[in-house]
This record gives C-alpha cells, sequence and structure tokens, in this order.
C-alpha cells in the first residue's frame, strides 16, 4: 500500500520531501494542514519532484526523528501528536511522519498566530486557511455548526414559521405508504422548529438561526445561498442554451434544480408488450442525491453559489466549500458521513429528503451501474466539491454524430457541413416522434412538462429548418422526421 502511495506521487494526504528542511517552518505547515484535514503522510528521503527514493542516513534516523518530534512539539498549537517512524523502500531508509485529523481544530503554527499560522490542504497543496475556512474550522473545534448559529438582524416572520411547519408535515405525509400512516402523522409547531434548533428562545423572544433563514426565504441576508442551473453547448461553459436561478426554502431549490436535469437529458420511450415505458439516459434517483448532497452539505459561510452544469457529455454538480471534517474522497465512497450542517441536514431528514447518513454516495454510484454507465467522478476543485455523472454518449449535434448527421442532411436536401443546432426540448421532441409519429402537441406538453405554446414554438422551428415535417391533415396525419 506504501510503495502505491509513492508511486501516485504527491496528494492531499502525502507529500514527500528529500531532506528534513533546516528551517522547520517549511514542513510545519503541513503537518497543521494535515491536522486541520484528514490526517497525511509526510515521507522524508524522496525526491517531491522526480519520485527519486534517495533515503536517509541511517546511522542519523533515530536523531532526526527525535528532532522532528521536538520540531512538532514546539511549533505547533494546540498539541499534535504524530506518528514517526522508519520504513525501508529500494533498500534505502525513510523517515515517515505519519499526522492524524485533530480534534481541537483549528491547528496553527505558533510563532506566526492563529490568522496567518492555519494552514490547510488544498488539491494536493497546503495553503494558508482563509478568513472563512478559519472559522470553520474554529466552529468544528468548538463542536458547533454554522447553521445553528443565530442569524444577526434577521426577523422571523409568522407566516415563514407556519409556511416551513405545514411544508414539513406535507413532505412527510408524502413520504408514508398508507393511509394509517398519513392519518398519524402530527401537525409541526414552533415549539418543534425551537426543539429541533431550527428556531432559539432568548428570554421572550425568538430567534432565527441560519438554518431557518436556509429553510425558509434568504434572499435578502444570504443572496448567495441559491442554486445556479444551466445548459451549455458542447462540454465547455462557453455558449450556454439555459440558464435558471433557483431562490427560496432550500428544499424547493432542490426540486427545482431537479426538474430542471431532467427537462435537459434524454428520454428514452422503451415498449414492452403493450406497456409504455419512459426511461432518462442518467438514473433520476442519483442526479436528485448529487443535488440534495450539494445543497444540504455545502458552505453556507462561503459567497458562492451550489451550480448544476448539463453539458452534451455530463451532468456537472459543484458546492462551495472543501470536504468536511477529516472526511477524503476515498471515505466518502465508502460512507463515511460527517455533517456540516446539523440542523439543516436534521430537518431535510425528517422531511425525507435526505436519507441515512453516507448512503447517498453509495446509491449515486449504484444508480450508474445499475444504466451500465461509467462510474461518476468525484473531485475537490480549490474549495469546492464536484460531482460528474458521465452521460451515455452525445445527442443529435455533438462531434461524435456530426459525420453522420452530415450525411443524413445530404440526404434530405441540406447543405452538406451545415451544423443543425437543437436546444434540448426540440431534440426531445424529435425523439418522441420517432416513438410515435402521430403524437399530439398536446401529449409532448404533458410529456414534457411544458406548455402548449412552448410546445409549438419547438415545433414551428424544426419544420422551419426541415428537421420535421408533417404527412396529411392536423387529426390524421403523422409526424415525419428527416434527419
Amino acid at each position: 500500500m506504501f510503495i502505491n502511495e509513492i508511486k501516485q506521487g504527491e496528494s492531499t494526504n502525502i507529500e514527500f520531501k528529500l531532506k528534513i528542511p533546516e528551517k522547520s517552518i517549511k514542513y510545519m505547515k503541513t503537518v497543521v494542514a494535515f491536522s486541520n484535514g484528514s490526517g497525511g503522510k509526510i515521507v522524508i528521503g524522496i525526491d517531491d519532484k522526480t519520485r527519486e527514493v534517495a533515503g536517509v542516513s541511517e546511522d542519523d534516523v533515530f536523531v532526526l526523528m527525535d528532532g522532528i518530534a521536538n520540531a512538532i512539539s514546539d511549533s505547533c498549537t494546540p498539541q499534535i501528536a504524530p506518528n514517526i517512524y522508519f520504513t525501508s523502500l529500494e533498500h534505502r531508509t525513510l523517515i515517515v511522519i505519519e499526522i492524524y485529523p485533530g480534534a481541537f481544530r483549528p491547528y496553527f503554527i505558533a510563532s506566526l498566530g492563529k490568522e496567518k499560522g492555519t494552514f490547510v490542504r488544498i488539491a494536493g497543496t497546503t495553503r494558508l486557511a482563509d478568513s472563512v475556512i478559519l472559522r470553520e474550522l474554529e466552529l468544528e473545534g468548538e463542536k458547533l455548526s454554522y447553521d445553528s448559529l443565530p442569524a444577526i438582524g434577521y426577523t422571523v416572520e409568522k407566516d415563514a414559521v407556519k409556511k416551513l411547519c405545514k411544508d414539513i408535515k406535507s413532505y412527510i405525509i408524502n413520504a408514508t405508504t398508507t393511509e394509517e400512516e398519513k392519518k398519524k402523522v402530527k401537525d409541526i409547531t414552533e415549539q418543534n422548529l425551537i426543539n429541533w434548533g431550527v428556531l432559539k428562545q432568548s428570554g421572550d423572544d425568538i430567534v432565527a438561526t441560519h438554518a431557518f433563514v436556509i429553510l425558509t426565504d434568504q434572499t435578502e441576508t444570504m443572496d448567495f445561498a441559491k442554486i445556479q442551473c444551466a445548459r451549455f453547448k458542447g462540454t465547455t461553459r462557453e455558449i450556454f442554451t439555459d440558464k435558471k436561478e433557483y431562490t427560496g426554502p432550500v428544499y424547493e431549490q432542490i426540486e427545482n434544480a431537479y426538474s430542471f436535469v431532467l427537462n435537459h437529458i434524454n428520454m428514452n420511450i422503451e415498449i414492452e408488450g403493450i406497456i409504455r415505458k419512459e426511461r432518462y439516459e442518467l438514473p433520476p434517483d442519483a442526479i436528485r442525491e448529487c443535488i440534495i448532497n450539494a445543497a444540504t452539505h455545502r458552505s453556507y459561510m462561503m459567497n458562492s453559489c451550489v451550480q448544476v452544469a448539463v453539458y452534451d457529455d455530463r451532468v456537472e454538480i459543484t458546492s462551495p466549500g472543501r470536504l468536511f471534517g477529516n472526511l477524503d474522497l476515498e471515505m466518502i465512497k465508502k460512507g463515511n458521513s460527517q455533517i456540516r450542517n446539523k440542523i439543516l441536514a436534521k430537518i431535510l431528514n425528517k422531511m425525507r429528503i435526505v436519507e441515512e447518513w453516507g448512503s447517498g454516495i453509495g446509491r449515486i454510484i449504484g444508480g450508474c451501474k445499475s444504466y451500465s454507465l461509467k462510474e461518476p467522478s468525484f473531485e475537490e476543485i480549490g474549495d469546492c466539491f464536484r460531482v460528474n455523472l458521465h452521460r451515455a454518449g452525445y445527442s443529435l449535434n455533438s462531434e461524435s454524430n456530426q459525420e453522420s448527421n452530415q450525411e443524413s442532411n445530404q440526404e434530405s436536401g441540406q447543405e452538406s457541413g451545415q451544423e443543425i443546432n437543437l436546444n434540448d426540448t426540440q431534440r426531445a421532441i424529435i425523439e418522441m416522434i420517432r416513438d410515435n409519429e402521430r403524437v399530439t402537441q398536446q401529449l409532448m406538453s404533458m410529456q414534457l412538462g411544458l406548455s402548449i405554446g412552448a410546445i409549438k414554438k419547438n415545433v414551428i422551428a424544426l419544420r422551419e429548418k426541415g428537421i420535421i415535417s408533417r404527412k396529411g391533415s392536423t387529426k390524421a396525419g403523422k409526424w415525419i422526421v428527416n434527419v
């Protein structure tokens, strides 16, 4: 295992040093960064650029280890207790400094002070923690979550309390399976919100927490607590064909963003006997789980939004904030979970939006596997976390299909090389016509969840491009796809 780590090079959890730096502060930054994250190893005796195993002098190994232990003890605060040992690789001796995730964050270099001496690991490098990350580390050390803190200056509106209570009950009822269970669901009251930590009692006053703001209407005080959605042409962010921005209660944002993605991916229609079955190209449960995770576990201290982007080859969900606490990519794949926003997660769990802790990533991976898709990719991009769900292939105007489209264009009388620019609604309409040449515009409207006006507008555009045509009367005729 250790050899494999070295072959993979430096990462978020491993760093190489050819020798111990003369100034200990050069590696103390990494020591505190590992303590402030998911832990890691500093390996002395390997060139960080070439990965060449140079080793250290066997005669000096114990002296060096004692020096490292003393330097860490003298330089870092709170106290860090590393595991320092030596090992052998390619007949050379290496010193390994293993740092464990700390429980009393933030850890920092005492001589630099907390603000200038607190470091974290971001994308395999050690960086000074900014004010937001530093505050998150302080809250972790205090065993607090940002969403549980009072939202200063925010007024608790009675109407907002009533709506939240009503919505929580409605979600619980919708998640039950029998009428008997539905009848047993009790009304949610303001006192419930206080008991759950969504609201706080301060003397005779009721005070909002950040969780209450996120669960109601945060546009005035937390205008970044929203989900931005976009459909981009191709595989980059150069040209978008549709975009939406969703604000309001976070659970409504989740539902809106989920619907946005479904409206911008393909739906296949399969006929089994006389039964018509519809199946999206990506597992809907996996899409929804990604969006739920992004909105639930993001950092609400960061002044940026959750972003959901649909490309020709993937659906990309990006949430502000590094993986929380001690977590790393391997840990979340194994079902490990640490909750950044404890109150928010508790309420969404009661609403049956969030399922069992730690099970989400497994369901995302399993859902894509059941669709025979490439495994989703999970990555930390700077101070953000990103999930990519890979679509099975490009759509009509993708690069992989351009050649066949050009041939079809020639056969249908269109000029060779002319690009067919279609939006997602138009592609869906074409697929519906291919499946049922007598499909009505009313049925298209119902199936795609769009107004009849929007359907007519896109049908007209397709007819003007010569992609579809109509044969016969309005009632008895049929559609023809010309490409």
